[in-house]
């Protein structure tokens, strides 16, 4: 494809066509491929899978929490893939009610998500939304929950859904041929035809529903990557009009919850970071905001939970997570206190609006994922479960840091690692460095029992926190994207150069991770500095960007223009292909290459990972593996079944941990 004088052909094109069986054939090789190169590390693979396996509790069940007087919680049973969704009516001593066993859903099928599901106010229908290929088009069923029966009601293409106050009306927001999520309709039980309430041209913008924590308005919401605009209706009257709460205005983002006879919205007009206000529902225009908290230049507002009697705001100070807790009667607030110096927290399930607790989760790079329940009033928190880490598992014996690497411009970078104790020598050791950096969304610590097997090894973990991502908040964002997006890739090698100049690692020691825009992260480090990577682990990469922003009938494509730029204007096709992976891969030495995809990935086509591949086949000098592994049943998000998960991430690590002399 040719734009502003570019002259290219593209050799790999025919690989887009999924229809083709000789594509088909292709990807099949490649996994063929993928297996017989791998196959000396047959033994250890299966070896880590049992491993991290077995410091999974096979059979468990969340923490339950209430809402209308049922306790519901989801189960997982030794043995099967999926989890089960139940309930208890009064208290937990109750005889169980099964809503929705997902391995039912699954049988004789490769793949099955079950990604949103609700309740009915009066809790009589469950509703749920099932996707069977991976590429996430869910259609919701409903199960009348007094009988088990299903309902004859089967609504398509569904993305978002809520139920209105009455329990018999569902509104929910459908996709279009592209995957935009642009109509949002109202269905009323048993009706055979559903009405049309909004319906979002402009391409840059999704619509989105749901319900206010206090159950008295739908909120719907129009959002692109810097605009949002908000229509409300009363929950109890699913037929009155949508009423818009601030007309749309370019660069203007708020978003609405309730409080008694208030609107309460988070919004950027006096600054980037959002600052909060109130606004009476019967009139909401801006022209009636009240501040509550005001703008921050270093302090993002991400969250705002609205409760009876107390409100918790959750921020991000110069990185840092907080959350602030505030009285309603007395406007006293205080923060919940944190117990390390890097962690990640926010709220976990919070169904009832009176109520005097807020329940939290809480977790770090040593501590496994932790649900609290907080006394607002007494300041006291109860441990209701802690993720358990079958065999022995010891905080103490790991260690984690927070460092900053300094980038070209002279701009401070977060690098977080974890390691091991007993193995940190000081010599440089094998380390892993992870990044995303994308659409302003931070990559805060959190545990993983399977990341045990690489630190158990001596290898050390880390996370670049470079601009893109929302790790410092939304100005962070904005110097690392469209026109600014190569401080990315720059700031992640400069994470990389860090990290060997102070002896944690070595070119020859180090491997990067990264997926979806990570990969597109991975993939411009690689071609800009291959010299500083021992090994690069791509995942569902979005690597052919230029391709990709060009062709508008893909899905997501012209949404994409507010991150990346639109490259049918030069100027945004210059800086796009500046850092494209695919269109730089040049004639030189790369290091070794795991690149993964998936078949029916909605989000990044596998095509992309399977042209880059061919094209740094045909291009590299070195002798170095490249493996491209398809995933033949599932979308974006990989395996849906946790064994088989499982078993994915054991290939990838027993990868890894060769590339580095580690794989015994």
């Amino acid at each position: 494809m040719t734009r502003f004088g570019d002259k290219r052909v593209d050799d790999y094109f025919w690989l887009r066509d999924k229809a083709d069986p000789e594509v088909i054939a292709h990807l099949k090789a490649e996994n063929a491929y993928a297996e017989a190169v791998s196959k000396p590390l047959e033994a250890f693979r299966e070896g880590l899978y049992r491993e991290m396996l077995a410091r999974i509790k096979e059979t468990d069940e969340s923490v339950p929490y209430r809402r209308h007087g049922w306790w519901y919680y989801t189960r997982e049973v030794e043995g099967l893939q999926y989890p089960i969704y139940c309930r208890r009516k009064g208290s937990m001593q109750a005889p169980e009610e099964v809503m929705l066993d997902v391995n039912e859903l699954a049988r004789g099928k490769a793949y099955a998500g079950v990604d949103f599901w609700e309740v009915s106010p009066d809790g009589n229908y469950l509703a749920y939304g099932a996707d069977f290929t991976g590429y996430r088009e869910y259609t919701v069923r409903v199960v009348d929950l007094r009988t088990g029966e299903p309902l004859p009601d089967r609504l398509e293409r569904v993305d978002d859904m809520t139920w209105a106050g009455d329990s018999a009306t569902l509104f929910y927001v459908q996709q279009n041929a592209a995957k935009r999520p642009d109509r949002l309709f109202r269905h009323k039980l048993g009706a055979k035809r559903d009405a049309l309430v909004w319906e979002e041209k402009d391409e840059l913008f999704d619509l989105n529903v749901g319900a206010t924590r206090s159950e008295a308005w739908i909120v719907a919401t129009a959002s692109s990557k810097d605009t949002s605009e908000v229509r409300v209706l009363p929950a109890i009257q699913p037929e009155a009009p949508l009423r818009t709460v601030a007309r749309r205005r370019t660069g203007h983002e708020y978003y609405v919850d309730h409080h008694g006879s208030e609107f309460w919205i988070r919004t950027n007009d006096k600054g980037r970071n959002f600052r909060l206000v109130r606004a009476p529902v019967t009139d909401p225009a801006p022209r009636n905001w009240r501040q509550v908290m005001p703008h921050r230049k270093h302090v993002m507002l991400e969250d705002v939970d609205l409760f009876q009697g107390f409100w918790v705001a959750k921020e991000r100070d110069d990185g840092l997570l907080k959350l602030r807790v505030t009285d309603f009667a007395t406007g006293e607030y205080h923060h919940v206190g944190m117990p390390e110096p890097v962690y990640s927290t926010g709220a976990g399930t919070n169904a009832e609006f009176d109520t005097g607790t807020f329940r939290f989760v809480y977790t770090s790079y040593v501590t496994p994922r932790s649900v609290f329940d907080y006394d607002v009033a007494k300041r006291e928190r109860t441990l209701l479960k802690q993720q358990p880490v079958l065999g022995g598992y010891r905080p103490q014996d790991y260690d984690s840091a927070m460092l900053m690497a300094t980038a070209g411009d002279g701009t401070k970078v977060p690098v977080s690692l974890v390691w091991k104790k007993a193995l940190r020598k000081g010599a440089p050791q094998p380390l892993l460095l992870y990044g995303y950096g994308s659409y302003g969304y931070p990559m805060d610590a959190h545990f993983s029992s399977t990341r045990l097997s690489l630190l158990d090894r001596g290898m050390v973990f880390a996370v670049a926190h470079v601009r893109g991502g929302g790790d410092r908040g939304r100005l962070w964002y904005d110097e690392g994207k469209l026109a600014k997006k190569m401080n990315t890739f720059t700031d992640f090698i400069s994470a990389a150069q860090f990290l060997i100049s102070q002896g944690w690692t070595a070119p020859d020691r180090l491997v990067i991770e990264g997926g979806s825009a990570g990969g597109l992260l991975v993939g411009a480090a690689a071609n800009l500095r291959p010299d500083l990577f021992k090994a690069v682990v791509s995942q569902v990469p979005f690597v052919d960007v230029v391709s990709t922003m060009l062709d508008a009938t893909l899905p997501l494509t012209t949404q994409e223009y507010i991150e990346w730029g639109n490259p049918n204007r030069e100027k945004d096709y210059r800086t796009i292909r500046a850092y494209s992976p695919y269109d730089n891969l040049e004639r030189k030495a790369y290091p070794a290459m795991l690149v993964e995809a998936s078949l029916n990935d909605s989000q990044v086509p596998y095509w992309e990972a399977a042209k880059y591949v061919a094209k740094l086949r045909d291009l590299k000098t070195d002798s170095n593996v490249v493996i491209l592994k398809t995933i033949l049943e599932a979308g974006h998000g990989g395996a849906s079944g946790r064994y088989d998960a499982l078993k994915e991430l054991a290939f990838t690590y027993a990868f890894v941990l060769d590339q580095v002399g580690l794989a015994h």
